[in-house]
């Protein structure tokens, strides 16, 4: 497999931990949106992020949604991910383009500004649970990690990478989360945050051609790590035509009776991965007399 996220614990469960290469699923995720180089780095460290987290979700069915509104050029982005390594996402501006930051990396904070982000997760239960948080840097990662210390009090490092070849297309991309248990030692805590400065950055690790497995090693070997699953992801959408079909099929009698006067096919495109379904005037006149 191509693109696969690893769980695994360390010091006798006090930490787990999860990290990701995801590099085919950003670059699907660029083609078809066709991004420019700051808002691929942006919709693909969210990509990877809920791609963990969706793991971390325990029900075959159980989804979860992050979705950020913000004030900067990028307006927005939204990414749903689900338990068994699938994510699917879409920005709301794709043509952004800026010059680097002071460190001469994509400006992804500028890109977002600042905002706001949602965590949605479907769970079964009657209510879906939400967490919100002020964008703390635009930056994600470190967004992601302020959603884990407030909204589920569960104190974790978050570090997300997106490198852009200068064919525009995806080099390196992936990820770690590491989370403290509530029973986690004062000891391994200070040690776990000193390791965690050293460590390059992700897609320096992932330059030198480290693997997820590779990467958790490099930050918790000293801990006596335990690999416990491997998982394949990918950015894979469930659209289809009847699901399309039964959206259109939702509109009122009169917005479909406008659409059917006007003679013409009509194409519908899917938000999150950007395939197009067309619809004839007879399909359309087959809805609307179902109504």
């Amino acid at each position: 497999m191509s693109d696969y996220i690893v769980r695994a614990t360390a010091a006798d469960s006090q930490i787990r931990a999860f990290a990701i290469t995801s590099k085919e699923m950003v670059e699907e995720a660029r083609r078809a949106h066709d991004t420019r180089p700051v808002i691929t780095a942006a919709l693909g460290r969210l990509l990877s992020g809920a791609a963990m987290m969706g793991t971390m979700m325990k029900g075959d069915n159980d989804l979860l949604t992050i979705q950020i509104q913000c004030g900067g050029p990028a307006k927005g982005l939204t990414v749903t991910a689900d338990s068994h390594g699938h994510v699917k996402g879409f920005p709301m501006e794709s043509q952004v383009e800026l010059p680097l930051n002071a460190q001469g990396k994509l400006d992804v904070g500028r890109a977002l500004g600042l905002g706001v982000m949602s965590v949605i997760k479907d769970m079964g239960l009657k209510e879906p649970y939400v967490g919100q948080i002020a964008l703390q840097t635009g930056e994600i990662a470190e967004d992601l990690t302020y959603y884990f210390a407030t909204s589920e009090q569960i104190p974790s490092a978050v570090g997300l990478g997106v490198l852009v070849d200068k064919d525009l297309s995806v080099r390196q991309a992936g990820g770690f989360i590491i989370q403290l248990m509530p029973f986690t030692s004062d000891e391994v805590i200070e040690k776990l945050e000193n390791k965690i400065r050293e460590i390059a950055s992700v897609t320096e690790m992932l330059e030198q051609g480290m693997t997820p497995e590779q990467i958790l090693e490099e930050i918790l070997g000293d801990f006596g790590l335990e690999i416990s699953d491997k998982i394949p992801a990918a950015f894979e959408c469930d659209c289809s035509k009847e699901r399309v079909s039964r959206a259109i099929s939702t509109l009122s009698k009169k917005d479909l009776d406008s659409i059917i006067n006007d003679g013409e096919a009509i194409e519908v495109k899917c938000q999150f991965c950007n395939k197009a379904y067309h619809f004839d005037v007879d399909e359309l006149k087959e809805m609307r007399s179902a109504k």
